[in-house]
């Protein structure tokens, strides 16, 4: 009793009534199953040129245009070359143009211009160095100080040995030389005034 169909509501066949409670739920399925909605979700389509890429499209035949055009001068090449054993005609005849040589020719006449211009000024440029006005001024500094020089300038050198000094042992001898004149012109001259006071004392005896 438990296993039999149970119905919402009562009903005195429980068996019919579950077979037509079955159909409804089948006919509510396909119902579900086969519903469309009532606003239109889809969606715009796309235009047929975007689906197409027509230029893409065109932009690729042109490519393999090139590039047969390419491979056909190629195969060309390839053919006069087998034909004519290997020669190939590697000379090239045409003379060398530089697309800026007017620019920098007028650039570089620029450049000499201005150099001339700078050497221009610079050669016509007066020293500003005085040179007479130092020579003076150097002039007059000797003649202050030979005027407030103790002894007279120049005896230093005029009593030096014009003998040259070499090295080793030739030096001292040279020095002793120099030393020897020294002491013998001093010894002349205490000779000489020996003389002139012995001169002097005969004279006051003779007076006497």
């Amino acid at each position: 009793m438990h296993r039999a169909y149970q119905p919402l509501k009562p009903a005195t066949n429980k068996y019919l009534q579950q077979k037509w409670d079955q159909t409804r739920y089948e006919e509510h399925i396909n119902k579900v199953k086969t519903s469309q909605p009532m606003v239109d979700t889809k969606g715009i389509r796309t235009p047929a040129h975007i689906q197409l890429k027509l230029k893409k499209l065109q932009a690729e035949e042109d490519k393999l245009a090139i590039i047969e055009r390419d491979n056909h001068l190629l195969s060309s090449k390839l053919a006069d070359i087998m034909r004519s054993k290997g020669l190939v005609d590697h000379r090239n005849d045409y003379p060398e143009r530089s697309l800026n040589s007017e620019k920098r020719r007028e650039e570089l006449l620029q450049v000499t211009r201005q150099n001339q211009a700078i050497l221009q000024r610079i050669t016509a440029r007066k020293s500003e160095y005085q040179r007479r006005a130092w020579e003076e001024d150097w002039e007059k500094a000797e003649r202050r100080r030979d005027d407030i020089a103790r002894y007279p300038r120049g005896v230093s050198n005029q009593q030096r040995t014009k003998k040259k000094v070499k090295f080793g042992g030739s030096e001292h001898d040279s020095l002793s030389e120099g030393s020897g004149r020294i002491t013998e012109t001093n010894s002349n001259h205490e000779s000489g005034q020996s003389e002139q006071s012995s001169e002097t004392d005969n004279e006051e005896h003779v007076c006497k």
